[in-house]
């Protein structure tokens, strides 16, 4: 619904901006369709459970002397490991496996450890208190189980203690994923339990210039396919995952075999997500909120998700809008080092796109590639940064305020009677131009 006069509300950290459109702009608000979620999350895990998928139940598949790895999400995803970890522990348990036999992996990729208070915070302190928890170690080779390479040449490689288990499992949220079409599933495991070589193919500008590595899309997308095989070499047997609204709440938990329990989990995604928009747009105001909006590397995956979109929702020249305080800066991670380093020592993004097609780059300077294609078109403002330094050196413009902000835009557009686009929670909606939404 387009406004003139309305006060419009985005996350921001662990709260909330107000702020109305200044005269002359018109507002359109984006937002995934309402879904109401189970009266209690523990009950529909354990009727998950109950039910799987294409599987027989875990507690069927396991044995007395197994030995299980749960792989489960890092502290960038808002999974509730804290509820589905305790109730696959419990399948496990039913059957004899023994605590001793029972590792708890976090799919870190090339993200940063997890500090022991993440641990906690993911998995409640009874978990961590009884079970081996780990993180991955994707640059250390002794870690890593070689699974050789697929037919179009990508190198696939596992967490060490994930390929031995006798039974592998992960939890994961089935969410819109720039590179993978939907997230989790498999990709909690094959790409958050991998080795950095895997990770840097995946992630690479042969990947992503492919015209199937698309947001929304899996047939015939080749990152898809990579983690599909990578899971399968590695032996993952079920999976635990939820689709969440963009308040976090789980409206969709399936179990069972990888493949089947993620495509069912990818329709309920779809009927949440995907919403039609009726053009594309002069300025969009990408809304991001904790945990992803901690560090600019995490927070700029808003406005990349909505320019790829299958179409981009801003005309050429346009103008993102990020509302994000990142408190970690560009990120402490080494991925997130590599990002800064790689968007501030450049001069313009053509040439970047241009070098880095040329020489390739190790994992997490993708997200410079990908958001150096971004700004070579738009341009991308941060508001409430705490580090709006670190802002200007990745080629991004910090304004204090969402006023400011817009203040900005018009500047760049030359003119104030903007449309904008205001998607909330910009990575769990995917705005499909229909113009025939008109």
């Amino acid at each position: 619904m387009a406004n003139t006069c309305h006060t419009y509300r985005v996350p921001f950290g662990k709260g909330h901006l107000d702020f109305i459109l200044p005269a002359g702009m018109t507002g359109t608000l984006a937002e995934s369709n309402a879904v109401a979620p189970p009266a209690s999350l523990e009950e529909a895990v354990k009727e998950a459970l109950r039910r799987p998928i294409d599987s027989p139940r875990l507690r069927e598949l396991a044995e007395p002397g197994d030995r299980a790895c749960i792989v489960f999400t890092d502290a960038t995803r808002s999974s509730p490991d804290h509820i589905l970890v305790p109730a696959l522990i419990a399948e496990l348990k039913a059957v004899g496996v023994r605590d001793e036999h029972i590792t708890l992996l976090c799919g870190t990729g090339l993200h940063r450890p997890s500090t022991p208070e993440e641990k906690v915070a993911k998995l409640g302190k009874a978990v961590t208190d009884r079970f081996r928890v780990v993180d991955n170690e994707a640059r250390n080779p002794d870690a890593l189980a070689d699974l050789g390479m697929t037919e179009s040449g990508v190198p696939l490689s596992v967490n060490r203690i994930a390929y031995d288990a006798d039974l592998l499992i992960a939890t994961g949220i089935v969410e819109p994923h720039q590179y993978a079409g939907y997230s989790g599933g498999r990709k909690t495991l094959a790409v958050g339990a991998a080795g950095e070589a895997m990770i840097a193919h995946t992630h690479g500008p042969r990947m992503v210039d492919e015209p199937g590595t698309r947001l929304g899309r899996i047939d015939g997308n080749p990152f898809h396919a990579a983690i599909a095989e990578a899971a399968k070499r590695a032996g993952l047997r079920f999976i635990l995952n939820v689709v969440q609204d963009d308040r976090k709440r789980s409206i969709a938990v399936k179990a069972g075999a990888p493949d089947a329990a993620f495509e069912a989990l990818v329709a309920a995604a779809r009927g949440l997500f995907e919403v039609p928009v009726p053009k594309q747009y002069d300025v969009a105001v990408a809304g991001v909120g904790f945990p992803k909006d901690a560090n600019i590397y995490q927070a700029s995956r808003a406005p990349s998700y909505l320019f790829f979109a299958p179409t981009c929702v801003l005309r050429k020249g346009g103008v993102f809008i990020v509302p994000a305080p990142t408190p970690e800066g560009a990120g402490e991670g080494i991925g997130e080092r590599r990002f800064l380093e790689t968007m501030a020592g450049a001069e313009d993004m053509p040439s970047l796109i241009a070098a880095l097609r040329k020489t390739g780059y190790p994992p997490g300077a993708q997200r410079a590639y990908v958001m150096a294609k971004v700004l070579e078109h738009c341009s991308v403002i941060v508001v409430g940064s705490r580090f709006p330094e670190v802002v200007r050196k990745v080629h991004m413009i910090p304004a204090e305020t969402m006023q400011a902000a817009f203040q900005i835009a018009a500047e760049k557009m030359g003119r104030k009677n903007l449309d904008v686009l205001i998607v909330p929670h910009a990575l769990l909606t995917l705005p499909v131009v229909t113009p025939s939404t008109v």
